[in-house]
């Protein structure tokens, strides 16, 4: 059997790329969509996490206190403002237990007086409230300095304690009974023109009040209408001041007690006390510029109707503050408060540069998973030279057409893909090239198969024609053979005739 007997005309089909069932363009959309939902949760998750809920733990007093009292206040402004802030209100017997309290580092904010004891670790947000110093004397009597109290017995009319210890303290009264019985807290519900009657013993009262209750206690106008008193003047506030930490020089301006009479009749100096908000110097300069934000733009909210923190100041941010400002509320003082862009400028920085990174992953992560890359025309050229490689082992017209066949078909995709995307023009001129190759290869292949399958053929009219002569030789052999038989029958009968006769 010849060689194009054995040979079947099989068609192989050049390995193709797999079926994609998404085109680039959703891909890009897909991408896209997705690049959006990213950088929104991003943004969303940055928000959420700048102004994430914060539970600040409040130090007080009793719940009747007017440090309890504002807590409250303050709590439920920042809940009226939506504020990221939250207040835990944690009461204690007095105030003394609420400072002990915020020292052990178990509350943010407490409300102190400068006069008591300072916890290190205290930074001032603002100044809620002044007490003042008043010196009094029955009737017109004129007191001249704070050392003729010495060793006279003197009234303290306060709301609190710790108000005796700190008259006896600028009054340099000695830690002795006897002393201490000259210096005492005025009796429960004792008014002040019963403390100024000659019958109380008292030569004088000393009251420490709240600022902005003295200016509504009407109690000093009546009075003074009733029987009179005197207001006086403490020269020695300034050395009081320098001598005793906390202790500040207060001035009295005319008609501050009463109106009618005037009290006092001129400007009159003495010395206070302020009552400060103050929070842990681990309070972060955001936090504690926001809190001290809110509190100055809602003052007026804040204010007790006792008459307490109606009058809310800025914290001194001088460093020689008796309590240093906390630098947050420094900052909004002093209107240093940092814009977004200086506050996270150098977050911003660093977060473009990681966000690049992020951005090359993802679009390597897109190029190389997602996104379905363009195959170059250059790589066609591999099967193109596959074809070219079997065209010599095509023996037969029908495996060429195969082949050719499957060259058409290598064109009609890359043609395809040019148009749709999918192949890129890098290396077309090589495909190019290739095709026409291989083509020609085919086409001059075609034209020796044809010209061999003509020789064969006319081989086989000769074979065929020697054949028909061969039998017709044969033919004529066998002819003359019976003719030769038939001769040699008929000289036999005759000798046989012969013989017989």
């Amino acid at each position: 059997m010849s060689a194009e007997g054995q040979m079947s005309p099989t068609k192989q089909s050049p390995a193709s790329r797999p079926k994609v069932i998404k085109t680039n363009q959703q891909q890009v959309v897909l991408y896209v969509v997705l690049t959006l939902i990213l950088s929104l949760a991003t943004v969303w998750g940055g928000r959420a996490m700048l102004r994430h809920s914060e539970t600040l733990t409040f130090a007080v007093g009793n719940a009747n206190s007017d440090e309890a009292r504002f807590a409250n206040k303050l709590a439920a402004v920042l809940k009226n403002n939506a504020s990221r802030f939250r207040i835990k209100i944690v009461n204690n017997p007095d105030n003394a237990k609420a400072i002990a309290q915020f020292d052990r580092k178990q509350a943010d904010l407490a409300i102190l007086r400068t006069d008591g004891k300072i916890p290190p670790r205290a930074r001032t947000l603002a100044i809620l409230e002044h007490d003042l110093v008043l010196l009094l004397g029955p009737g017109n009597k004129k007191i001249k300095s704070l050392a003729e109290l010495k060793k006279k017995k003197v009234a303290v009319l306060a709301e609190s304690d710790s108000s005796l210890a700190f008259v006896r303290g600028i009054l340099d009264v000695p830690d002795t009974p006897d002393a201490a019985a000259r210096v005492q807290m005025a009796p429960q519900g004792a008014t002040l023109d019963k403390l100024l009657a000659p019958a109380s013993g008292y030569s004088a009262v000393i009251a420490i009040v709240h600022a902005s209750k003295a200016v509504r206690d009407k109690a000093y106008e009546q009075a003074a209408k009733r029987g009179g008193f005197t207001l006086n003047a403490i020269d020695e506030a300034k050395a009081l001041e320098r001598k005793i930490p906390g202790i500040s020089e207060e001035t009295l301006t005319a008609g501050t007690l009463s109106a009618s009479p005037e009290i006092p009749d001129d400007d009159l100096d003495t010395i206070g006390l302020e009552w400060l908000l103050v929070a842990q110097s681990k309070m972060s300069g955001s936090t504690g510029g926001d809190l001290a934000r809110i509190i100055y733009e809602n003052k007026s909210e804040l204010g007790l109707d006792s008459g307490f923190a109606t009058r809310i100041e800025p914290a001194s941010t001088d460093k020689d503050a008796f309590v240093m400002a906390q630098q947050g509320a420094a900052d909004y003082i002093n209107d240093d408060t940092k814009s977004f862009m200086d506050k996270y400028s150098d977050m911003m920085y660093l977060g473009a540069g990681a966000l690049s990174v992020i951005g090359s992953i993802f679009a390597a992560i897109y190029a190389k998973v997602t996104r379905i890359a363009p195959e170059k025309a250059s790589e066609l050229s591999t099967a193109i030279l596959d074809v070219g490689e079997r065209i010599e082992h095509a023996h037969s017209l029908d495996e060429l057409e195969c082949l050719a066949d499957e060259l058409e078909a290598i064109l009609r995709r890359a043609v395809v893909g040019l148009r749709d995307g999918t192949i890129s023009t890098d290396g077309l001129d090589t495909f190019k090239l290739g095709y026409e190759f291989v083509r020609d290869e085919i086409g001059m292949r075609r034209e020796h198969l044809k010209r061999h399958a003509g020789d064969a053929q006319r081989n086989t009219g000769d074979a065929e024609r020697r054949a028909g002569d061969a039998e017709r030789r044969a033919g004529d052999a066998d002819k003359a053979a019976r003719e030769t038989a038939a001769h040699d029958d008929t000289n036999v009968v005759v000798v046989k005739t012969a013989q017989s006769a």
